[in-house]
């Protein structure tokens, strides 16, 4: 059986942008607004190397919120990976949960177990790719994200920093990373690959 990285798309490959008109920070909702986080190639092509999957794992309710297209849903999805590419690196799978509960677009309402923190895309994407969850990684920056890699049986590494808030909500709803890492570099190379006895430099 294959080992894997799950990654979350936003806060982890991509950087969070600021919604003036929503005043919300989200995802992007145009390919404009998409931008890679400075080292998450480089860190996929350590992955990859050191025998990993890397399978991307993403609540992406733009849509169902009436936030953004199908299309431009697509092209940001294009754009990520021709960047990725570009780099010289790829993702192995890409599973998303378009859904949301209170989504203003009827078809995407709904209730599942594919939206984090339920585990659904994570044992979907195990079954289409033969992966052992238990020798794998979840990799994100929000609970939910560490709730779902949890409930698959994986470990887990949270991206950010210890707030109170954080604390709080961690102790509220007994989830609670492995590890804490402030970036994916940061995870990839602290804490994965020295399971692997890979020694790797300081700066990528």
């Amino acid at each position: 059986m294959n080992r894997a990285v799950f990654l979350d798309r936003d806060g982890v490959i991509n950087e969070l942008v600021y919604h003036q008109e929503q005043e919300v920070i989200d995802s992007p909702f145009t390919p404009g607004q998409f931008k890679l986080i400075p080292g998450v190639t480089e860190a996929l092509k350590k992955l990859h190397d050191a025998g990993y999957l890397t399978i991307l794992v993403s609540n992406q309710p733009g849509i169902a919120k009436g936030h953004m297209t199908t299309r431009n849903f697509e092209l940001i999805k294009q754009k990520m990976n021709s960047e990725l590419i570009g780099d010289g690196a790829e993702l192995d799978g890409e599973y998303y949960c378009l859904h949301h509960p209170e989504a203003v677009v009827e078809k995407y309402r709904r209730h599942c177990d594919c939206r984090k923190p339920f585990p659904g895309l994570l044992f979907k994407a195990a079954m289409e790719k033969d992966i052992n969850l238990k020798e794998s990684w979840l990799i994100g920056d929000n609970l939910s994200d560490i709730q779902a890699g949890r409930a698959a049986g994986c470990r887990t590494i949270l991206i950010g920093t210890m707030k109170c808030e954080l604390c709080r909500l961690m102790t509220e709803k007994n989830v609670f990373p492995d590890k804490i890492a402030g970036n994916i570099g940061d995870a990839v190379r602290k804490y994965i690959l020295i399971t692997e006895d890979i020694k790797v430099p300081e700066a990528w």
